[in-house]
């Protein structure tokens, strides 16, 4: 097939990545391309050159206009849409077999309404105002949309979902994730280090068990970093740095477990599911879909509750490491993923 991948703009889809999304999109053009496909990559410019690329924007929004500054602006708006209305424009024209659409941009929602090209698009966060009626009103024969996990499904569709919708789980590549059958005895956190994904709770709660913690993730919200986190780096608490796949999942796995601490409805959460490839049960606040990915390879705590994550630390140490490890491997293997992709590719082509 001849496959145009729509990526998300604001950070480029290459390693290190910033997050979820564009590990996503990353994996998704890595895999299908493996598997034979033709992939074009519909990123900024400043993506991975291994890809074959059509910019949608020349370098990523953040860094000519940073979200902390221009959210909602009028110039950003102007620019990423002028970047997505040629990036459709393109691909109308450009004979694709189907589209992936990863944008979280409303323009590409109509590509199948309005010009009957086949089109998935994967929704990778809770229905917000900018998109949730574009969405709801994207429904074409030749569309599927894709949440990750059920309880996005329900937040989006509370009523039940519409027939083109459906679950399609994150997946990561298990061997680039790598089993260790033992850890250190420490503790290991990773993500994009704000304020709705909880480092702070990581790190009080490492503090409260007596446990090393080391901290993996770019700086997203530095006054968040100054003020909640950075106080508390020593020789227990410390930050290793915002690291690319090979070195992150090596330093991942000599941890003996991961904390995982959503302060939001994390639709899925691709960071645990990464430290249970390794073996790393999983002690986690009990919010968005953290019990579905995790399940029987963790503990979980209520919302908050630094108390209660400390002391959930030794039953979650105690799960045997292949347990975790089955987990990720049985339900979020990368080529399980891509079939699944394939399948929809494959049904919205025939509709």
């Amino acid at each position: 097939m001849r496959i145009a991948i729509l990526a998300h703009v604001r950070q480029p889809i290459a390693e290190p990545f910033m997050g979820g999304m564009e590990a996503h999109s990353w994996n998704l053009a890595a895999g299908l391309r493996a598997r034979g496909h033709e992939v074009v990559l519909f990123a900024s410019g400043d993506s991975d050159a291994r890809f074959t690329l059509d910019p949608v924007l020349h370098e990523h929004y953040e860094r000519t206009f940073p979200w902390a500054e221009h959210k909602g602006s009028a110039p950003l708006i102007a620019h990423v849409d002028a970047g997505y209305a040629g990036a459709c424009e393109r691909i109308v024209a450009g004979d694709f077999d189907v589209v992936h659409n990863n944008s979280l941009h409303r323009f590409p929602l109509r590509l199948a309404a309005d010009h009957g090209v086949p089109t998935v698009t994967s929704l990778h966060v809770p229905p917000f105002d900018a998109l949730h009626w574009f969405v709801k009103a994207s429904d074409a024969p030749r569309h599927r949309l894709t949440v990750t996990s059920a309880s996005q499904l329900h937040a989006w569709w509370p009523d039940g979902a519409p027939a083109g919708a459906g679950i399609l789980h994150n997946g990561i590549d298990i061997a680039a994730w790598p089993f260790t059958p033992q850890g250190d005895g420490s503790l290991a956190w990773s993500g994009r280090i704000t304020a709705n994904k909880g480092t702070h709770l990581a790190v009080q709660a490492a503090r409260r068990a007596g446990l090393s913690l080391t901290l993996y993730g770019a700086i997203e919200e530095q006054s968040y970093w100054e003020a909640e986190v950075a106080p508390w780096l020593g020789e227990r608490i410390r930050y290793g740095g915002h690291l690319g796949g090979t070195e992150l999942a090596e330093a991942m796995g000599r941890a003996s477990a991961f904390l995982f601490t959503p302060c939001w409805d994390e639709p899925f959460g691709l960071v645990a599911a990464e430290a249970m490839a390794c073996g790393l049960p999983v002690a986690s606040t009990d919010m968005g879909a953290a019990r579905e990915v995790i399940a029987e390879a963790g503990v979980f705590v209520p919302p908050g509750d630094v108390a209660a994550l400390a002391d959930a630390l030794p039953a979650a140490l105690a799960i045997p490491r292949h347990v975790p490890h089955a987990r990720a491997s049985g339900m979020f293997a990368r080529d399980l993923w891509l079939d699944r992709c394939e399948a929809l590719y494959d049904e919205v082509v025939a509709a």
